[in-house]
């Protein structure tokens, strides 16, 4: 399934509504560190998804990289995949208004 620019836009202002504390580890691109010097780090999770690491890894990467980075940590920001997103919930939506 291709979404057009359009429909990857709208499904950006959905996804972005939502107040949500649990992102799936698969639904998110990059996680970037504001780190209180002033810094960032970023760890790209598309690109090692891309080298073949399993989601249990990648999660290890990440909790590791709190741990290191520990009270250094301003704030956290998960860069979602809203095409990977828009592709999983735009199927389950039309199923379940067709049932209404």
């Amino acid at each position: 399934m291709t979404l057009d620019v359009d429909e990857v836009d709208k499904w950006k202002k959905v996804v972005e509504s939502i107040d949500q504390e649990m992102v799936p580890i698969g639904y998110v691109k990059k996680v970037v560190f504001k780190l209180q010097d002033g810094k960032r780090k970023t760890i790209n999770l598309e690109v090692l998804r891309k080298q073949g690491l399993h989601i249990e890894d990648i999660e290890s990467v990440v909790n590791r990289s709190m741990l290191d980075f520990g009270k250094n940590i301003l704030n956290l920001h998960f860069i979602l995949d809203i095409h990977a997103i828009a592709k999983k919930i735009k199927p389950l939506t039309r199923k379940y208004l067709a049932n209404l």
